[in-house]
């Protein structure tokens, strides 16, 4: 899970830190929720008011990149996380930190509303115990992944800021380890920000100023890749044993402009879980290897990606889970074609595995 933290710092790094043409500023938002019982099994959990403090460091684009302009200028942020989430006997407080990208959907004078996504790591010390906290069927970890998912609207006043937000808080090891039924909190927040170090948006011109910086991605082009991913995940019932996941993905992508791509892939995978499910039918690793074939929509943000996408399992031959799955997650493309992956492979709204991956774009550096 700590690889959520690092892909996630390796993403701010580069679009912010890097670059050295940002506005920064400090923000505070108090959050007040609920926690959402998705589960019948989860019934029992929701007690209290989910309440909750985020204290950000935000990094504004001017425009230094080809794709900033495209985006009309995006936010991105560092956050400190602390609260509650709904049950303070059962899950106790929550601290976490994520790293997060906020895109303008409207942007008119000084009014916007942007779509937040954050990806980071939470941590608490009230996880499922046997027999201290057995009703805890939620988290069976006490570090968790984080995932933030928001439509923000701000206003802003000169170096002032007030903000307003809906937000869903999602904590989960990805199935490393069950029970992991997860948690999810509907927020609502209001915030306040200031602006530590103005800048005023650039002029990159060719005859005033500095030039845009082009977007290092390719696009309007097929481009072609193979993705290794890998992982392990518990089965139930708890205390079950841990088997190792991994995938081989086979994938067409193609951005059309700064701001969106379409990727088709053929999903290979070799669940070894699949060997025990089902026990009295002796089963091969031929027989266990589950064929997809996926669609996503991609966001990038020059070499760093949001990945948002579906599949259908062609070949699954004893269908341990449901016939379609679900990813999310991020990317981070290097200029030589090397790509480093992680993404949240589901079956709706539960968690099959996270996936760690490594891959290669043959044909990325082709003019």
């Amino acid at each position: 899970m700590r690889a959520i933290c690092f892909i996630s710092l390796l993403g701010l790094s580069w679009v912010s830190f890097g670059q050295g043409k940002f506005e920064k500023a400090l923000e505070y938002r108090q959050k007040i929720g609920f926690l959402a019982a998705h589960r019948g099994v989860m019934a029992h959990m929701p007690k209290n008011a989910a309440l909750a403090g985020e204290l950000s460091l935000l990094f504004r684009t001017r425009g230094h990149k080809a794709y900033q302009k495209a985006y009309r200028f995006p936010t991105y942020g560092l956050t400190l996380f602390y609260g509650q989430v709904g049950n303070q006997a059962l899950l106790g407080n929550f601290v976490g930190t994520y790293g997060y990208a906020e895109l303008p959907m409207i942007s008119f004078r000084n009014y916007r509303m942007d779509f937040k996504l954050g990806l980071g790591l939470g941590y608490n010390r009230n996880a499922y115990d046997p027999v201290n906290n057995a009703m805890n069927v939620a988290l069976a970890t006490k570090i968790n992944g984080l995932m933030c998912l928001a439509i923000k609207s701000s206003y802003q006043l000169g170096k002032n800021t007030i903000t307003a937000s809906l937000d869903l808080t999602h904590f989960s090891n990805a199935a490393f380890k069950v029970p992991n039924f997860g948690i999810n909190m509907p927020y609502v927040s209001l915030g306040y920000a200031r602006t530590l170090v103005a800048v005023n948006p650039l002029k990159y011109d060719p005859y005033e100023g500095e030039p845009t910086v082009p977007m290092s991605l390719p696009y309007k082009r097929w481009l072609y890749s193979a993705t290794f991913t890998f992982n392990a995940k518990q089965m139930m019932p708890i205390g079950g044993n841990s088997y190792p996941v991994f995938g081989l993905n086979l994938s067409a992508k193609r951005f059309f402009n700064h701001k969106a791509g379409l990727e088709l892939d053929v999903d290979v995978f070799s669940k070894q879980a699949i060997l025990d499910y089902q026990p009295y039918i002796n089963k091969t690793q031929w027989d266990i290897l589950q064929v997809g074939a996926y669609a996503a929509y991609l966001v990038p943000l020059d070499q760093f990606h949001f990945v948002f996408g579906m599949g259908a399992y062609l070949r699954d031959k004893y269908s341990p889970e449901d016939p379609v799955y679900h990813r999310i997650g991020a990317r981070y493309y290097l200029k030589n074609g090397i790509m480093f992956n992680l993404t949240l492979k589901t079956h709706f709204a539960r968690a099959d595995v996270l996936e760690y991956g490594i891959g290669y774009t043959f044909n990325y550096r082709k003019k």
